[in-house]
């Protein structure tokens, strides 16, 4: 019997209950005791009662599961709940985002992917005005908080074309974010808010 169990996922856990319920209602109908079957599926006893009870009547959100499965399909597994309940809006429907999340869910639908890899953002287009001179040398560590501050800008590409910029200061007296800026542009304002913070923490 526990052959039969493992034989559908691997796991009887990894499965939906309604799905263990019917794995159980299978078993019995071949003469295996109930509190035999329900012992090995892992599943209530009230819970398997419940959907066996279930299991005759029509599905209310199947022509519902079909659409959300589309969509799903439709932008490449990258959309969750909350975008598909816009597109589902967008098609005239009126329903929940909390109900979307429970379709997915059952039907196993996830977002494979937010974001694309991440890369370093290089705004370096040759010697431009005067270069500083490089007062840390490679001495990363202190003894002294807020003596030495260190940043790098990293650009993220997210779906579609749009862009996001990440300009965090780090304190390398104990390796603490102090402060962050994120925008969609590398504008100067993206380098110049975080370190007015900083001096406001001075």
């Amino acid at each position: 019997m526990s052959k039969k169990v493992e034989s559908f996922s691997g796991e009887s856990e990894c499965l939906p209950r309604k799905a263990q319920a019917k794995i159980a209602f299978d078993l019995k109908k071949e003469g295996f005791r109930l509190k035999d079957i329900l012992l090995v599926v892992d599943i209530p006893e009230a819970t398997y009662h419940y959907h066996v009870k279930n299991f005759g009547r029509e599905d209310s959100d199947a022509e519902l599961k079909n659409i959300i499965t589309d969509l799903f399909k439709k932008f490449h597994e990258r959309y969750g709940y909350k975008r598909i309940t816009r597109e589902l809006k967008k098609l005239g429907y009126v329903i929940n985002h909390k109900k979307v999340y429970r379709i997915m869910r059952e039907l196993g639908l996830k977002c494979v992917k937010f974001m694309r890899k991440s890369r370093k953002y290089n705004s370096y287009k040759g010697n431009v005005g005067k270069v500083a001179k490089n007062r840390l040398s490679r001495r990363f560590n202190t003894s002294i908080p807020l003596q030495k501050l260190v940043t790098d800008i990293t650009e993220f590409k997210c779906l579609g074309e749009e862009k996001l910029y990440l300009n965090p200061i780090l304190d390398l007296y104990n390796g603490e974010i102090i402060a962050y800026e994120m925008k969609k542009r590398p504008t100067l304002d993206l380098v110049m808010d975080p370190l007015g913070q900083d001096i406001k923490r001075k």
